[in-house]
């Protein structure tokens, strides 16, 4: 019997955004600021050939582990989010699928207006409250304070200094940080912040 597909965590509303699914033109806008080089300054994937970046977008709604989105603010596309269900570490019998990594990409022009805190806040409700993840990570350059700053607004823990672990094209070899939640933190964390939990579209 063929299994049952993963429902989608979206749609979800966080604070003004709106997360949801992307559709071809939604992959179009995308591509207008994906190889702009002020988003590419902190990538590691500093550029993207446009086939293949439509071709993995379209493939998300088939895949039982990639939930990227977009973000959309006032019927605009402003960011996208990433979503993967990944397995952890462990020994033989462990159960599989139940970590997730996230990460984000913001339109610049969209910069400054809180775009990036609430899609990190809305991809870890995705994990957690829609998809039952037990934990999550994320990752940053050390030099890139803002996002850092985005992902511990957004309740994460910093676990991890890597020293001079990834090669930067203008600094040469540069610091990242790895940051973590789990599901207790989560939940601990949401009820800190007086919110309901997101609400079923």
């Amino acid at each position: 019997m063929t299994p049952s597909p993963t429902p989608t965590p979206w749609p979800l509303r966080v604070g003004p955004l709106l997360l949801r699914e992307a559709g071809a033109t939604d992959v179009e806008q995308l591509l207008t600021f994906r190889n702009d080089p002020a988003v590419n300054r902190w990538m590691l994937r500093t550029s993207v050939d446009p086939e293949a970046f439509r071709t993995e977008w379209l493939a998300v709604p088939e895949s039982p582990t990639d939930f990227s989105c977009v973000a959309e603010l006032d019927g605009s596309v402003v960011a996208m989010g990433f979503l993967d269900v990944v397995d952890g570490m462990g020994q033989p019998g462990m159960p599989t699928g139940t970590e997730g990594v996230i990460g984000y990409i913001v339109d610049p022009r969209f910069a400054g207006r809180g775009v990036a805190t609430n899609l990190a806040r809305g991809l870890l409700a995705g994990a957690f409250g829609r998809l039952g993840l037990r934990r999550v990570t994320a990752g940053c350059n050390a030099d890139n304070l803002a996002s850092a700053r985005v992902l511990e607004k957004a309740g994460m823990r910093r676990e991890r200094h890597g020293i001079e672990d990834s090669w930067h094209a203008e600094l040469g070899w540069v610091d990242g940080y790895e940051y973590a939640m789990l599901a207790r933190e989560w939940r601990h964390w949401r009820a800190g912040q007086d919110e309901e939990p997101p609400p079923r579209s």
